[in-house]
C-alpha cells in the first residue's frame, strides 16, 4: 500500500496545486520540499505581486519540443479557473498590460491560499527536509527524507528547473528523471538579460535608460519596453526574445516601430532646417540618442543630408542589429527552457509512458511560458492535470 498515495516532491506553484488537488480527492498525499516554506519562487514573482496568469494564454504562447503537448492541460485548466479559486478567498486582483493578471495585495495572499487548499486536502507536508534517495520497486517509490523513508505508488517530479538558484533552484527534477531512463530536452536559462560584448560598451552608457521597442529573432517578434542596463539588454521585450535565441547570432531592434523607414525625408521636407540630433532626441532620450548619433556617424541639418543617407538612418533604427555575447545565465534567469521530455509524458495525465506512477509537471517539462502569467498558468494546469489523475 505504501505511507501515502502519492509524494510531490517540490512545494512551489505546480507542486502545491497537484497535491491540493489530489488530497481533496481523497488520496494521502505528502509533499515535501528542501525549502523551509513553500511557494518561494510565488512570492518574488510579479515585484511581490504575483503575475499569476494571463488571460490570453494559449498552446501557441509556449516553447517545446512539441507545440501541441500543452494543449489538453491548458483546456482543461484556465484561467477562468484560476479566477474562480482566488475569488473564494476574497483575493482581488488587476490587469496590466497585455493579459497580466496581478494580486491588489501581496503574493503572500497566493502562497497562503494554496496552503488552505493543501490544508483542505489533508496534504502532509515535509518542508525543510532535502530528499536523499529515491528508488523504485515492488510498485511502491521510495524516498529518503532525513533518516526516514516513505514510500507511496505514486511519484510526482515538481521540483521546477536551475533558474534563481539563490531560491534553492536546482536540476533535482532532471537527475531523478534521468534515474528512470525520461529524456531530457538541453536545459538553457530564459526569460533572462542579454549581456554585450566589447563592441557595443558604448551602449552601457545608457545604464537605466528604456523604450519601447519590436525586437526580432529570425521570424518571432515582441514588442514591449527594453531597458539598457551597465551589462547589456534587459527589459520584458529583451526577456522574451531570450527564450528563442540561440548563441551567437543576431536580434534585431526596432527602436521606431511606429515609423516607416523613410519618415527622417518626411522630417527634411517639412523642417530641412532642423538638426538630426534635434529630431532624435523629440524621438528618444537624450543620452540614447547620442549614443544612437555616435554609432550612425551622421550630424547636420537634415536639409544638407543626402536622402540615402536619411533612409540609411531610417533602416538602421528600424533594424539595429546586436549580437549579444551571451545571457546572465541561471541567477537571472525567471524560467528554465527545456527539460523532461514531453514525448514520454501523457499530455493528459503528465504521467511517464515507460514507468507507470511517475509524473512530471510544472515547469521541470519542456513547456515554457511567455513573460507575463503564461508560466504559472503552466504550473496550476500541469498540477492539476497529475492531481486528477494520482
Amino acid at each position: 500500500m505504501g505511507d501515502y498515495d502519492a509524494i510531490i516532491l517540490g512545494a512551489g506553484a505546480a507542486g502545491m496545486m497537484c497535491a491540493a488537488t489530489a488530497g481533496q480527492r481523497g488520496r494521502r498525499v505528502l509533499l515535501t520540499d528542501h525549502a523551509d516554506a513553500p511557494g518561494k519562487k510565488i512570492l518574488i514573482s510579479g515585484g511581490g505581486r504575483c503575475n499569476f496568469t494571463n488571460i490570453h494564454t494559449a498552446a501557441d504562447r509556449y516553447l517545446s519540443a512539441n507545440p501541441h503537448f500543452a494543449k489538453s492541460a491548458l483546456g482543461r485548466y484556465t484561467p477562468q479557473d484560476f479566477l474562480t479559486l482566488i475569488g473564494r478567498y476574497g483575493i482581488t486582483w488587476h490587469e496590466k498590460t497585455l493579459g497580466q493578471l496581478f494580486c491588489d495585495g501581496s503574493a503572500k495572499q497566493i502562497v497562503a491560499m494554496l496552503a488552505e487548499e493543501c490544508a483542505a486536502g489533508g496534504v502532509t507536508m515535509a518542508l525543510g527536509q532535502p530528499v536523499t534517495d529515491v528508488s523504485h520497486g515492488d510498485g511502491l517509490f521510495r524516498i529518503k527524507l532525513g533518516d526516514r523513508t516513505v514510500s507511496a505508488p505514486s511519484l510526482v517530479l515538481a521540483t521546477g528547473g536551475p533558474s534563481i538558484p539563490k531560491l534553492g533552484a536546482t536540476g533535482f527534477a532532471y537527475e531523478v528523471a534521468r534515474q528512470f531512463d525520461l529524456k531530457l530536452v538541453q536545459p538553457r536559462p530564459a526569460l533572462v538579460p542579454f549581456t554585450l560584448g566589447p563592441d557595443d560598451a558604448l551602449f552601457q552608457s545608457l545604464s537605466g535608460v528604456s523604450a519601447e521597442v519590436e525586437v526580432r529573432w529570425n521570424k518571432t517578434r515582441f514588442r514591449e519596453a527594453a531597458l539598457f542596463t551597465h551589462r547589456g539588454l534587459s527589459g520584458p521585450a529583451m526577456l522574451q526574445i531570450s527564450s528563442y535565441w540561440e548563441h551567437r547570432t543576431p536580434i534585431h531592434v526596432n527602436f521606431l516601430p511606429d515609423l516607416g523607414v523613410d519618415w527622417l525625408l518626411d522630417e527634411k521636407r517639412n523642417r530641412p532646417r532642423t538638426g538630426l540630433r534635434r529630431v532624435l532626441v523629440e524621438r528618444f532620450p537624450e543620452r540614447m540618442a547620442d549614443a544612437l548619433l555616435e554609432r550612425i556617424g551622421a550630424k547636420g541639418d537634415l536639409g544638407n543630408l543626402p536622402d540615402k543617407t536619411l533612409r540609411q538612418i531610417g533602416e538602421r533604427l528600424a533594424g539595429w542589429s546586436f549580437i549579444p555575447s551571451g545571457t546572465e545565465g541561471y541567477a537571472k534567469a525567471e524560467v528554465t527552457v527545456g527539460g523532461i521530455a514531453t514525448a514520454g509524458l501523457s499530455s493528459r495525465t503528465m504521467e511517464a509512458a515507460k514507468v507507470p506512477g511517475l509524473y512530471a509537471i510544472g515547469e521541470a517539462v519542456d513547456v515554457t511560458g511567455w513573460l507575463g502569467g503564461y508560466n504559472f498558468q503552466w504550473a496550476w494546469a500541469s498540477g492539476w492535470a497529475a492531481g486528477q489523475a494520482l
